[in-house]
């Protein structure tokens, strides 16, 4: 590569201690996981919007008692299905222009979506478009967020700050509650109009910030930027530009591209796409694995059915007849779920990836088979009508069913919630980084739009009607996500992101927690101690601000 050499003089030792974790790394990615405030609020705030009387009788008309099955099922799941366009748009864009601008753009996209909810009157229109809207900047948030945040953390706290995410999505849904109670009573516009309108908040907070932040040295180093990279890293790392560990890793980033450089040529545009689905299906390394891993663990996270209670726990609880207040409860289960995550932050890096996934999904299974056993029995679906009010047959059985819903939302919230999000950020190769994280991304909101839309169809008293039956559903998916954690999720925990994939590529899945590190890239690749080059060049074409 033509341009200034740059002397790399990488260690020969594959374990050397990385450098210390600074403040300011752990600042820069808690206030890039802010992000998740989109994800939580726009998911959570429509709950109670569409159990105000003022904004289903805008909908229905004068006459209504709630929406319609069909419409609420088009209001909820339209959010979801614009984010799984703006995930996979989001990966070009952060392949082309960076991690950054991308982010940003999603969040002016995001602001445009408000605006025109709020302008809301009667009708469908405006509503449903501007949550699409809404919807694909999100999809560019949510997707690219990850993948900053896994490229710009130190290995050994990865797990913890990408966990922050997942936080910031329970805080959003908290918030979200919050403002849904608070507005509950109120009989003019204002009840779902202030809901709304506080998201606009959330985008100027994260837009603005991001210009403070730099960009991830693992897209300049891919971009031949090094030098560039080099500042990054001594902002992250805290140590200066010669330092030793600034020059390992730089060295193994740049050893791993070029390795993976050789095995992925560059081949265009939908070259590119294609090489995310390359390589055999049995293959433990191939990229085809790694992308069909990524997208059927967002998958399988959408399975757990947590987002029936986010998204329709106030109409479902209405539609018993034995809860009081619905929408306390709903804040109650939003309150468990904010407080259970940070747990996360511990486990994740003490006990690993794989083995909180696997006993997070056995805690969800026992849940909710609890729940759906008692609901059969003497729970919600045994009731009886006193005038014109349905009550439980048994008070204590249903408070039971509440106190399993609660704990099961805590085994969400401190295992399959953040967990799902951490791995997806680690398991990609640099070539397809950014898209496969997209395409993850985008899995998880194709099945959250799916189970969005036929959920309302499930548990409406006028369609399926399966009350406490459904929670054998989401039960038998939870078994679903056991097996699947125990036979297909590896260790990544403790390894750097060029590591993993070495790691992938020697081990299977059950044997990954005890593989350790013989060599680095920059050995493999022979660039221990040799000059590497930064392409002067790319800096007249890749202007991206550092």
């Amino acid at each position: 590569m033509p341009g200034d050499g740059v002397k790399l003089h990488a260690t020969t030792d594959v374990n050397r201690i990385e450098a210390p974790v600074t403040i300011k790394a752990y600042l820069m990615c808690a206030f890039a996981a802010f992000g998740g405030i989109f994800f939580g609020y726009d998911s959570g705030y429509i709950n109670g919007v569409t159990a105000s009387k003022v904004f289903y009788q805008s909908i229905e008309g004068s006459e209504a008692t709630a929406l319609s099955g069909p419409h609420n099922s088009l209001i909820v799941s339209i959010l979801s299905a614009g984010t799984f366009f703006g995930a996979l748009f989001a990966g070009d864009l952060a392949e082309w222009y960076g991690r950054r601008p991308t982010i940003i753009a999603g969040c002016f996209v995001y602001t445009i979506g408000v605006i025109i909810q709020i302008t809301h009157t009667t009708g469908l229109g405006r509503i449903v478009a501007g949550r699409l809207i809404a919807g694909i900047g999100v999809g560019f948030v949510s997707a690219i967020i990850i993948l900053y945040m896994s490229e710009v953390a130190p290995r050994k706290v990865r797990g913890a700050l990408v966990s922050g995410y997942q936080f910031c999505i329970t805080i959003g849904l908290l918030l979200a509650s919050c403002v849904d109670f608070a507005t509950e009573k109120r009989t003019d516009t204002g009840s779902y109009r202030i809901p709304i309108g506080i998201q606009f908040a959330w985008g100027i907070i994260l837009a603005t910030g991001l210009f403070l932040l730099p960009e991830s040295p693992r897209y300049l180093i891919k971009k031949g930027r090094i030098e560039d990279a080099r500042r990054v890293l001594e902002r992250l790392r805290g140590q200066p530009g010669n330092s030793e560990y600034i020059e390992d890793e730089i060295a193994e980033i740049m050893a791993n591209h070029e390795f993976e450089r050789q095995l992925i040529p560059d081949s265009g545009y939908w070259g590119s796409w294609y090489q995310c689905f390359t390589g055999g299906l049995w293959t433990s390394n191939s990229n085809l694995r790694k992308t069909i891993l990524g997208t059927s663990l967002q998958m399988m996270q959408q399975w757990t059915g947590v987002n029936f209670i986010f998204y329709f726990s106030s109409t479902f609880l209405q539609s018993t007849g034995a809860i009081s207040n619905v929408f306390l409860t709903s804040m109650i289960f939003t309150i468990i779920n904010v407080c259970s995550t940070p747990l996360s932050f511990w486990t994740m890096e003490r006990f690993g990836r794989r083995p909180l996934l696997i006993y997070g999904a056995l805690g969800m299974f026992i849940c909710q088979i609890i729940v759906g056993a008692v609901g059969d029995t003497v729970g919600f679906n045994k009731t009886h009508t006193v005038g014109t009010t349905t009550v439980a047959n048994s008070i204590p059985a249903v408070n039971a069913q509440v106190a399993f819903i609660a704990i099961y939302i805590f085994f969400f919230a401190s295992t399959w919630g953040p967990g799902a999000w951490v791995v997806i950020g680690e398991i990609f190769p640099i070539p397809i980084r950014s898209r496969g994280v997209a395409l993850s991304t985008a899995s998880n909101w194709l099945w959250n739009t799916i189970i969005s839309v036929i959920t309302p169809f499930m548990v409406a008293t006028d369609e399926g009607n399966l009350r406490s039956n459904v929670f054998w559903v989401w039960g038998s998916l939870c078994g679903c996500c056991f097996i699947y954690a125990y036979l297909l999720i590896p260790e990544t925990k403790g390894l750097s992101l060029e590591q993993v994939d070495q790691m992938m590529a020697e081990t299977t899945p059950r044997t990954s927690s005890g593989w350790v590190p013989t060599k680095t890239f920059a050995q493999e690749m022979g660039m221990v101690g040799k000059e590497l080059v930064d392409n002067g060049s790319n800096h007249d074409n890749e202007k991206s601000e550092v």
